[in-house]
């Protein structure tokens, strides 16, 4: 990394560090965890040619993270800051000393166990900085909002084309003996345009979002892409209430990923509040499905060599043939369920749905041919998910879809059914693979929802 790209160096924030830690001993903690933090971006939007908005930001910060008993009998207490100076980092251990001093004991609370920490972290090359002036992000932004105007006249507003540039480091240490750290950036290019007049307007939206710039679509194909969709939803109408199979558009059936790794995370697990507890080894998918884990993918956005805790990350089997392998756990949720950490404290990593059962020839139109009539849903609206009982219930809209072919939009739709069900009634997942954060999927058609309408 080069250390000129923000104020502090990687060196300087590991010293801030251990200064913290060594403060935390002598305020008599038994263990103590820190994160500090520093970052600095650019945002800028355009609408219809002119410029809204232009942001800078530079932050930093440091947490603190106090333990005081022992594992079984432990209190805990938080505080942060964002000044470096040596006697804030003082105040910021004493604040939460006092802290943990009044709170509850917890059997669970406390630091990873040292053999789950990662002491030889490698290098995924996660930061690409981006040294794009606001002139020029401008100019990009006025160009993916131009490309998507020069579709057709009846696009002629927007809600704007913004354009995002950001760059962060930070490291992580505790009194185990962990530490560790790295920079990492995130761009983004969108736009939102709106077609139509009068009673019959539509919006759609599209984006590209990476950590190396080179790697963000041309704001042309975005721009023009993104008018394509607003256009196709116009004139669009209503359904009646019927049972028919339904196709998620990728960027929606990386939604429905997202609902399975909440329904097995650890809050939810230990709490019991969720309708996938005690799934580990039981068939929740369609025996065709595969859902594997790789933090270690190089310059993915969901890569990390260990997570918030600094436990390690490993490539895993999430799903395996449509059975729970594993759950996305932290240390405090493992402890909670009697288990060991996953690596997950933060979250799950790069994840991929897939099929065994998917072809070259299941590509976006051939599964619109494989669901034969049926809805295409392009927008959900709500977040009609119960993870208690699985039921799920959104508002939608999209394409109605006869002998694999779009016939008209639909709007003003309620799609509804059950997560359980509709994981197990998966008939395949589309080769028109998209990445949104740290899920990757194509469309995901299931045999058979509920979509309500008028």
């Amino acid at each position: 990394m080069n250390d000129t790209l923000f104020i502090h160096s990687q060196d300087q924030l590991r010293a801030l560090a251990e200064d913290v830690l060594r403060y935390a001993r002598e305020a008599g903690a038994s263990d103590a965890a820190v994160q500090i933090s520093e970052g600095s971006g650019l945002s800028v939007t355009v609408r219809r040619g002119d410029v809204e908005t232009i942001e800078q930001n530079k932050d930093k910060g440091i947490s603190v993270t106090i333990y005081m008993g022992r594992q079984g009998a432990v209190r805990r207490g938080s505080a942060s800051t964002s000044d470096f100076g040596q006697q804030s980092l003082k105040d910021t251990v004493d604040a939460a000393c006092n802290i943990a001093r009044f709170t509850a004991e917890d059997d669970c609370a406390g630091l990873p166990d040292e053999d789950t920490l990662e002491f030889q972290p490698r290098d995924l090359q996660l930061c690409y900085p981006w040294t794009i002036s606001a002139e020029e992000a401008i100019a990009l932004a006025a160009r993916a909002e131009a490309a998507a105007f020069a579709v057709d006249p009846r696009v002629a507003n927007s809600e704007g084309a913004s354009v995002h540039a950001q760059r962060s480091h930070f490291v992580s240490a505790n009194t185990r003996g962990f530490i560790g750290g790295y920079p990492y950036s995130r761009h983004t290019m969108s736009v939102v345009p709106i077609a139509g007049r009068g009673g019959n307007m539509q919006r759609d939206s599209w984006y590209s979002s990476v950590r190396d710039p080179a790697k963000l679509a041309a704001p042309e194909a975005i721009g023009r892409y993104a008018a394509e969709r607003a256009l196709a939803r116009l004139n669009a109408r209503k359904l009646d209430t019927r049972k028919c199979p339904v196709l998620f558009e990728a960027p929606l059936a990386a939604g429905l990923l997202g609902a399975f790794v909440q329904a097995v995370s650890g809050g939810a697990l230990y709490r019991k509040s969720t309708f996938l507890h005690d799934s580990v080894g039981s068939r929740v998918f369609a025996d065709h499905i595969q859902v594997a884990e790789d933090p270690h993918r190089p310059g993915a956005v969901g890569s990390a060599p260990f997570d918030e805790e600094g436990v390690k990350t490993t490539r895993r089997d999430v799903v395996r043939d449509g059975v729970v392998q594993g759950y996305f756990l932290s240390t405090y949720s493992a402890r909670k369920l009697g288990l060991k950490t996953t690596g997950n404290a933060g979250g799950a990593h790069n994840l991929d749905i897939t099929s065994s059962r998917t072809t070259a020839e299941d590509d976006f139109a051939g599964m619109l041919r494989k669901m034969g009539t049926g809805l295409l849903v392009t927008e959900l609206m709500g977040q009609g998910v119960n993870y208690v009982t699985g039921d799920y219930s959104r508002g939608a809209s999209g394409y109605w879809v006869e002998n694999g072919v779009i016939q008209y939009p639909v709007e003003e739709i309620t799609i509804a059914g059950n997560m359980k069900s509709m994981f197990e009634q998966i008939v395949g997942i589309g080769t028109d693979t998209l990445v949104r954060g740290t899920r990757q999927t194509g469309s995901i058609l299931i045999e058979s929802m509920t979509v309500a309408g008028n």
